[in-house]
């Protein structure tokens, strides 16, 4: 699933492509993409077109183009969801499951899609806060790369929660954007084991890990994040580099970077998760 350097990624790539832009078309191709507009198809293509995208927003894993009338267009692209700008010599998809076309200031015109293989994705036109942020995801808290995060206020936050710190930061309700291969990345690069209970870690070691996730993130997000196969790909069809860089995640049996002690895989929520025995030890419970 894209994770936030993808999302991020994805945004930046999106916004040059479509800021001042006005939506003169909306067409859904599959009703599976627009489950949870309330009015389906017809409110979707109601809701935007004649509305010009004043810019675009992501808070974790969710994406925005933002309308003139204060709405948005609110995009999640679940495990294999993608926004691209076809070109002329672009091939044809059978996953395409929306379109908008979008008209510039000039004349010249563009087809924004989205296409989901595994149709996990969805888009949602709707009202947005007076923050900008769209109303359904309200209720998601801001991500490592805000800068309004504070990581030592954050420490303080999650330190009083007494699940595994993993589990912790996979939580999009404590800090949003972190999924599977980041928070192994981060875990690795802090020397935190993920089973850790959050409250026996300190304030220190809590913000220091929060650091090293922020700056794993920046440097993902600069080779346009990680792709493991071609159902991740930026707004132009090109994949992201990270997976090269990546220290744990994926790396099972491979020597540590660090010390040379081979990768651990566990699973983990259903999930697999990796680590180094030696740098990532599981602190001993005193009876």
């Amino acid at each position: 699933m894209p994770e936030l350097p993808e999302v991020e990624t994805i945004r930046l790539g999106l916004d040059p492509h479509v800021r001042g832009r006005r939506i003169t078309g909306a067409r859904v191709l599959r009703d599976r993409a627009v489950r949870r507009q309330p009015g389906g198809e017809r409110e979707f293509a109601g809701r935007l077109i004649d509305r010009t995208i004043t810019g675009t927003g992501r808070r974790g894993k969710f994406l925005w183009l933002s309308l003139d009338d204060e709405s948005a267009l609110l995009i999640h692209l679940g495990m294999s969801g993608q926004l691209v700008v076809p070109g002329p010599e672009s091939p044809p998809s059978p996953h395409v499951r929306a379109v908008l076309e979008l008209e510039g200031t000039d004349g010249d015109g563009l087809t924004l899609q989205f296409r989901d293989q595994r149709t996990f994705g969805w888009v949602w036109a709707c009202g947005a806060g007076g923050d900008g942020v769209p109303e359904p995801a309200a209720h998601i808290a801001r991500d490592l790369m805000d800068p309004a995060v504070d990581p030592v206020n954050l420490a303080h936050a999650i330190r009083r929660r007494t699940s595994g710190i993993k589990r912790v930061l996979l939580n999009q309700e404590v800090v949003s954007g972190i999924g599977n291969i980041y928070a192994d990345e981060m875990l690795w690069a802090a020397r935190v084991h993920g089973e850790t209970p959050a409250d026996e870690l300190s304030v220190r070691t809590l913000a220091k890990l929060l650091r090293a996730g922020r700056e794993v993130m920046g440097r993902a997000i600069a080779v346009g994040g990680t792709s493991f196969d071609a159902l991740y790909v930026n707004v132009n069809g090109e994949s992201g580099y990270f997976a090269r860089d990546l220290e744990a995640y994926g790396r099972e049996g491979r020597p540590c970077r660090r010390c040379g002690t081979p990768i651990i895989r566990s699973t983990f929520m259903n999930r697999s998760s990796y680590h180094c025995p030696r740098c990532q030890r599981l602190p001993r419970r005193t009876p």
